[in-house]
Formats: C-alpha cells, structure tokens, sequence
C-alpha cells in the first residue's frame, strides 16, 4: 500500500483539526453584561486552563503523529486499524476537558473530573504506544533511510506517557488543579523533548543497497 501514507496522513489531519475545532467552541460566552462583564470572563478560567492544556496535549499529538508519518514508506491494513484507534481515544479529549472545566472548582466533583480526564490521557498513551510498537516490530513499513534497530530503541521514551498519565490518575484524586498542571509539564516536556527517529547513514545504506545487487 505505497502511497497510501499521505491519504491516511491527511485524513488524520483532518481529525485532529476538527478535535481542536470542536475544543475551541467549548469556551463559554460570559453571561454577564455592563460593569459585570470582566468579573465573567475571569469566572471563566477554569474553561481557559483546561483549553490550553487540551490545545498543547492535542499539538503535541498531533506532532508527533506526523513525525512518524513522515519516516513511513507504506501502510498495511493493521496500522489503519491502530491509527483508527489512536483518533478515537483523542476524539475524546474535547469531552474530557469541557467535563474537567465545568467541575474544576467543584468541591464534590473536581476529584472525578480529573480522573476521568487523567484515564483518557493514560488510553491515548497505551494507544500511541501499541501504535509505535508495531511500526519498530518489523519496521517493514519504514522508508529504507530509517535505522529500523534505532527506531526500536526509541520505544523506552515513546512509552514514558504510559508511566507518566497514570501517575496523574493518582494525583487527581488529590487535587484537580494539581492534575490539570502536571498535564502541562507533560505536555511542554514531549514539546521540548522530540524523540528523533535515527537514519542509516548514507555509506551504510549504499552498502546495504550493494549488497542486495549482489
């Protein structure tokens, strides 16, 4: 299925575009009026804390979901399955965040909401997880320039999130703000720290390519 990568990039784009779509809309419009109107807007900053964790969780995804697209050579019919189920579990997120934001203040429900929105986080790690795992399993989707052995060794990093996410859930049934503001670390740490997909060196794959002539 050789050029089929850039059909199931774009129309991964195309859900990812319409999650942060849909995670803007939920931003309420204050409802106060006159001199009251600022008092409204700032009554709303649990709204906007949740949006900007949820927007840089979703970037973050979405980046690293091209840079592996873009080291793929084909795609079979497993790995769209495995896509399929990555999308599905940040469909989610939008939900999850305007859940979280509407009890974030809530003495009786904030604890929940943020567990509820640390579990999807957690879903989406083990999904993104599985989803690497079987690209470096054979690397027989990789274009020939990726060091396939090197990919491998990326899985330790990639699956820091299954570790991390679930530390979260934990945290959430302390303190929802906390939770919210360990989403953000997260979150800026997988944005300053890309993990690169090493490549064979030029002279390694002209041997290799040599080798199979022969």
């Amino acid at each position: 299925m050789e050029n089929e990568t850039g059909r199931v990039e774009a129309f991964s784009d195309g859900v990812f575009a319409i999650i942060i779509t849909i995670l803007v809309l939920e931003l309420k419009v204050p409802e106060e009026t006159g001199s009251a109107f600022w008092h409204g807007v700032r009554e709303q900053w649990p709204h906007y804390a949740a949006y900007v964790v949820s927007f840089l969780i979703i970037g973050v995804m979405w980046v690293n979901h091209h840079t592996i697209f873009s080291h793929l050579k084909r795609v079979d019919r497993p790995l769209l399955f495995l896509n399929l189920m990555v999308l599905m579990v940040v469909s989610v997120i939008p939900y999850t965040t305007n859940v979280l934001a509407e009890h974030l203040t809530e003495g009786g429900s904030a604890n929940p909401a943020a567990v509820l929105y640390s579990l999807v986080t957690v879903a989406y790690a083990l999904a993104f997880l599985l989803f690497w795992w079987y690209v470096t399993r054979v690397g027989h989707l990789f274009h020939e320039q990726v060091d396939k052995d090197g990919a491998r060794a990326t899985r330790v990093r990639f699956g820091l999130g299954a570790i991390a996410y679930p530390c979260t859930v934990i945290l959430a049934f302390f303190s929802a703000p906390l939770t919210l503001v360990a989403h953000f670390l997260i979150a800026i740490y997988y944005a300053a720290n890309q993990i690169p997909i090493p490549l064979v060196v030029e002279e390694e794959r002209l041997e290799s390519a040599s080798d199979l002539r022969k």
